[in-house]
């Protein structure tokens, strides 16, 4: 039972990484699903990294194991031994597969499709948890106080969650204990909620979610055992002084606290005393994404001390979540600094979660200030400021944003704005439209507003918009809905226009750090002023984790301003701005010119394409600051030589995936169309065939006056043909595949010179023509000619049988197997094994040599995997 697989990378081999490690694993799942049949943990390593993920997890997913028996290792101590050591040891394998996956159902709801998502602990979520549950067992037996676990938001605290539930239930001490999971709000306890339904397997029970107190007194009624999802204030008495009535004396209940922080937990008038009240005997553990400030005495009070910390800085090292920047645009508003600190610092608490009557009627001071806010002088400014500044973002980097206000009226009269300046933004059908309003309400709201007062289930159905980075929806305006436990990976901006502070403004914003694809981090825009409580928050957080967070923005530029000057290093005494100005004839030359004093340097080639692309991740953040804009051609232009290099000469999958990239090409609008460039066209060639590869093609090839770009060209268009001929002919693509090889190396280490190097791939070109009148000489099929082949791959097989016997045996084998092939015959033991005899049979008919039968019958049977897909879905 392979439980693990570990796809080993030559470390002394440059091209050989960690990711070419993931491709190679994506090949298998095509190529042998059967061998994934009992996998838990799949490892990729080069020997210098390592990291590991499951059967269905993308790149982003495979990350490092970074401890050995819960003790951080030294950042130089090897990747992969720790991996081994500390991952995959019996003791802690075991325990990760038993009590550390889950699989959870995405729905694709535009193909229509349901995806089974495999997720396995990380290192941090693994130790935490295990510290937890022994804090936890602790608690039971003394103070009740199992403490507070503090992972930064993004870093996958809803499954610790899921994970300790799981584990805590089968604790023999706690004798099936019952788990109360408290949330501040109905949104998060629904999402919470919604997680810990998709991982149930794990947990051994459904949960179960009250919507009253009543239903928590039938609930608790139990002996033993149970999963409770309520929120904190459905433990209010119902008349204020009065005490909560007692539910359990039971000392076997747990109770979850998410976001525990001290408004909510007090043990004079708040949450804490009705639930003592109601259940004196219980432990208490809370779970938080922000730390616990310092004044706080009653959260650690409740709780107790920290159990485990991961805080922005690690998760950023680990790349589990990205950096959060930070650009203040105040200049453009009418609200007076000097005016902010009078305003009552209790507004947030007073303005937080639902709005009631009694909320409309707020403090003169709050009023005032949503009246400045909200002025339509300023919100038609800040329209055109968010519209303009965001389809700057869009046209580098592809995502969403989220746009938070002070109140509803001014969510809905910002989108009105925003509406007049973008009108194909606007529909009123919820799964159509750039730009949405999440917000509740009632019939007594005005008229107006009705459109984006929307039930439950229809705000849910947006949000699985939002989460679809693929879905036409780009922005929402919200006022509190959607600022904590609300994950979309692909949003990256977040623009606040509402006077936020302390855990809830960290909250917020982390709603940009989630990693997806080449993000390169979030950005925070703010036009009310929140550059002081940031910095206030911040100051509970750790010296590492300010750096990370809130990032002036100046500090992108000044990346991305050394990145350019990194690139344009790569383009000394080559005048490229002339580009610009030159015809649509004269551009194409000039790329292929580019392409060529790239090509030629010292390993030109990879440090243009890395520099680009650190490039663009820098532009990225930068835009659209100033500075950004003014070199905004020029880093269009590289964009486009990085596309066609990348394009058009790479035969490496990671190349091509570079493309495939959160970060859109710049294409400076001086290209004309603003396609990406066709490096044939830039060279002036027709591009070929290359089924074919004409004599004529290969001869201007031959006397292109960019050799270096010439010898890219063919690698690219042999190794595009060798992979279609191996999805016919296993063993003439491999021979072809070694040919090449040796080419490349002779290349790579400058052995020969490069107009040598491109006469060995003409040489190669010219007998893949050949192979193409062989099968017409032969009289045989494309198929049989496979069969053939694979036949002859075998020393002195050919002399003994003779071409006329093996032409026999391979149209025998075609028939035969063409006739036994099923659907789903490569998932299948039993079908293969039957076929194998059947090969067996047909060689030994006709003499084949029994020493090499069974070797025959494995290239067999290898090709015929190649081939029988085509002819299942024919059959079918």
């Amino acid at each position: 039972m392979p439980l693990v697989l570990i796809e080993l990378k030559n470390p002394a081999d440059e091209n050989a990484t960690i990711w070419s490690a993931f491709n190679q694993f994506e090949t298998y799942k095509q190529q042998i699903p059967s061998v994934f049949r009992f996998n838990e943990i799949l490892v990729i390593s080069d020997g210098l990294e390592a990291r590991a993920g499951t059967l269905t997890s993308n790149k982003e997913r495979f990350t490092p194991w970074k401890t050995i028996d819960g003790k951080k290792m030294p950042k130089t101590a090897p990747q992969l031994e720790i991996l081994l050591k500390g991952m995959l040891n019996k003791e802690v394998l075991m325990d990760l597969i038993r009590h550390f996956i889950v699989f959870e159902i995405d729905k694709d709801k535009r193909e229509g499709s349901v995806k089974i998502i495999k997720k396995i602990a990380a290192y941090h979520q693994y130790n935490a948890v295990n510290k937890a549950v022994q804090s936890t067992i602790n608690a039971t037996k003394k103070d009740k106080r199992a403490g507070v676990v503090w992972h930064t938001q993004g870093s996958g605290k809803s499954l610790i969650m899921v994970f300790y539930t799981g584990k805590l239930v089968l604790q023999p001490e706690l004798e099936n204990p019952t788990i109360i999971l408290l949330t501040d709000r109905n949104d998060l306890d629904d999402q919470l909620f919604g997680t810990f339904s998709r991982c149930h397997e794990l947990l051994r029970q459904e949960p179960k979610q009250a919507e009253s107190r009543d239903e928590i007194k039938e609930l608790l009624k139990v002996s033993s055992g149970g999963i409770i999802f309520t929120t904190i204030q459905k433990f209010l008495p119902e008349e204020k002084g009065k005490k909560y009535p007692l539910l359990s004396e039971r000392k076997n209940i747990i109770v979850i606290a998410d976001e525990a922080h001290r408004s909510q937990y007090d043990f004079i008038d708040g949450f804490a005393k009705h639930i003592r009240d109601a259940l004196p005997n219980a432990s208490f553990i809370g779970f938080t994404g922000t730390p616990i400030e310092k004044a706080d005495r009653s959260t650690p009070a409740v709780f107790g001390k920290y159990v485990d910390v991961y805080d922005v800085e690690q998760a950023v090292e680990d790349e589990v979540t990205v950096r959060i920047f930070y650009e203040s645009r105040l200049a453009k508003l009418e609200l007076k600094p000097e005016e902010r600190p009078k305003i009552d610092k209790d507004f947030e608490e007073v303005t937080e979660g639902e709005e009631t009557e009694h909320k409309e009627k707020l403090k003169s001071k709050w009023a005032r200030l949503e009246k400045i806010v909200g002025s339509p002088n300023r919100i038609k400014r800040i329209a055109k400021d968010i519209v303009n500044h965001w389809e700057e973002r869009l046209n580098v980097l592809d995502g969403k944003a989220m746009i938070v206000c002070m109140s509803r009226r001014i969510c809905i009269d910002l989108h009105n704005e925003i509406i007049k300046l973008k009108p194909e933004w606007y529909n009123k059908d919820d799964d159509k439209g750039v730009l949405k309003v999440i917000m509740t309400g009632s019939a007594s709201d005005p008229v107006d507003w009705q459109e984006h007062i929307r039930t439950k289930d229809r705000r849910k159905a947006i949000g699985e918009r939002m989460k679809d980075a693929s879905d036409p929806l780009k922005i929402v305006i919200v006022r509190d809905m959607w600022l904590t436990g609300f994950d979309v990976p692909s949003l990256h901006t977040m623009y606040i226009d509402k006077p936020m502070r302390g855990h809830g403004l960290m909250q917020a914003i982390a709603r940009v750090n989630r990693v997806f694809k080449d993000k390169p981090g979030g950005l925070i825009v703010d036009y009310i002023g929140i550059a002081y409580e940031l910095k206030k928050a911040l100051s509970e957080y750790t010296a590492g984790d300010r750096k990370e967070t809130g990032i002036p923005q100046e500090e992108a530029v000044a990346l991305m301003q050394e990145k350019y000057e990194i690139v344009c290093g790569l383009f000394h005494k080559f005048n490229y701005k002339k580009f610009f100005t030159a015809t649509t004839k004269d551009k194409m030359k000039i790329i292929a010119d580019a392409i060529e004093h790239i090509l030629k340097q010292e390993k030109g080639k990879e440090r243009f394409l890395k520099y680009v692309s650190e490039l663009s991740k820098a532009f990225a953040l930068a835009v659209p600051h100033e500075e950004a804009i003014k070199i905004r051609d020029n880093v269009g232009f590289f964009q486009v030589v990085r596309s066609a290099i990348a394009k058009n000469t790479s035969t490496k999958i990671s190349d091509r995936e570079d493309l495939e990239t959160a970060i859109k090409q710049i294409i400076s609008k001086a290209i004309v169309s603003d396609r990406v460039i066709d490096i044939f066209e830039a060279a002036g060639l027709k591009k070929p065939d290359i089924s074919i590869l004409s004599e004529e093609f290969l001869e201007e090839v031959k006397n292109m006056p960019q050799k270096n770009l010439a010898f890219e060209m063919l690698k690219k268009l042999l190794n595009d043909e060798i992979k279609i001929r191996h999805k016919k002919n296993l063993v003439q693509a491999r021979s072809f595949a070694e040919m090449l090889d040796k080419a490349i190396k002779a290349y790579t280490n400058k052995n020969i010179e490069t107009a040598e190097v491109i006469e060995q791939l003409i040489e190669l070109a010219k007998k893949m023509q050949n192979e193409n009148k062989r099968t017409k000489e032969m009289g045989l099929s494309e198929d049989e000619v496979a069969f053939y082949d694979a036949l002859a791959d075998h020393e002195g097989v050919k002399e003994v049988m003779g071409d006329e016997k093996l032409m026999i045996i391979a149209r025998e084998l075609v028939e035969s197997i063409h006739n036994s092939v099923t659907i789903d015959w490569t998932m299948r033991e039993n079908v293969q094994a039957e076929m194998r005899v059947k090969v067996k049979k047909i060689l030994r008919k006709y003499g084949y040599p029994p020493d090499k039968q069974q070797k025959a019958a494995d290239t067999v049977l290898e090709q015929a995997k190649l081939l029988c897909k085509d002819w299942a879905e024919a059959q079918s």
